[in-house]
């Protein structure tokens, strides 16, 4: 797989900035998507929480979004501990007065055999991938709601960054595929629980991007992931920002529900 590029701003900054006066919260915020996620959230103007473990990164990070005017928030936060995900939304009210979009990012990509597996491999997957997603929403969700019934929008938005691994199951990812199935359920059932009351829940489900997630896996798994989904030109983080920027950008009428993205050359 390729190498991961830097992340730059996507937006120039002579287009109309669609988030003003609103506030965001990224998890996974530290490297590629959630990285890429709120740069773009922020040249929109939304002022931005970023969460993850890497404290560093997220400086370097704030840093970048404040020399181009916008307002970042650092949280060093680990959200598979639940009162770490709660205080991080917490905070981010708190600090930012208000909380209008969240993005869900922060996952974890271990593949190989069920057989013959390490049942702690499942154990991370399930604390980032599905339990910490679910905490962040539930404690996200009175301030999206709030947000969904005051300007500048009357509308919020929770956005989960799933998979297309979320759509089918494969031989050696099965527990993967099961996290991210089970991502996909969660929010289709938030979505119609809140829908009417015009909190919009989005899935947004990648391909392979050019990013650290297949990096964690161990050599043996990652030959057999780059046999299987050959591409020259991985997605690169920017894309799938530009996807949650769509989504949360749309007229308070229009809902998008689910956006699948893959590179032009990938099959599965």
């Amino acid at each position: 797989m390729k190498q991961e590029r830097a992340t730059s701003l996507r937006y120039s900054p002579r287009m109309a900035r669609q988030l003003e006066e609103t506030a965001a919260l990224v998890t996974g915020a530290s490297s590629g998507i959630g990285e890429a996620a709120a740069l773009a959230l922020a040249a929109q103007g939304a002022r931005v929480a970023i969460v993850a473990r890497r404290r560093g990164r997220l400086e370097a990070l704030a840093r970048r979004i404040e020399s181009a005017g916008g307002t970042a928030l650092v949280i060093e936060a680990d959200v598979t501990d639940e009162a770490a995900a709660r205080e991080a939304v917490h905070r981010t009210v708190a600090a930012l007065g208000r909380l209008d979009v969240v993005v869900n990012n922060a996952g974890l990509m271990l593949l190989g055999p069920i057989a013959g597996a390490d049942p702690g491999e499942w154990q991370r997957m399930l604390a980032l991938n599905v339990a910490a997603l679910m905490h962040v929403s539930h404690a996200a969700l009175p301030h999206l709601l709030e947000a969904a019934r005051s300007e500048p929008r009357r509308v919020a938005d929770l956005v989960n960054v799933s998979s297309v691994a979320g759509r089918t199951a494969r031989s050696g990812s099965g527990v993967y595929n099961a996290t991210k199935f089970a991502v996909g359920a969660f929010s289709e059932s938030l979505r119609q629980e809140v829908t009417k009351r015009h909190v919009r829940v989005s899935l947004v489900e990648p391909g392979l991007v050019a990013t650290e997630l297949a990096g964690h896996n161990r050599p043996e798994i990652l030959a057999g992931l780059r046999s299987r989904i050959n591409v020259d030109e991985p997605l690169q983080a920017g894309d799938i920002a530009d996807a949650i920027v769509y989504v949360v950008t749309r007229p308070r009428h229009v809902a998008v529900n689910e956006i699948l993205v893959r590179p032009t050359e990938q099959e599965p």
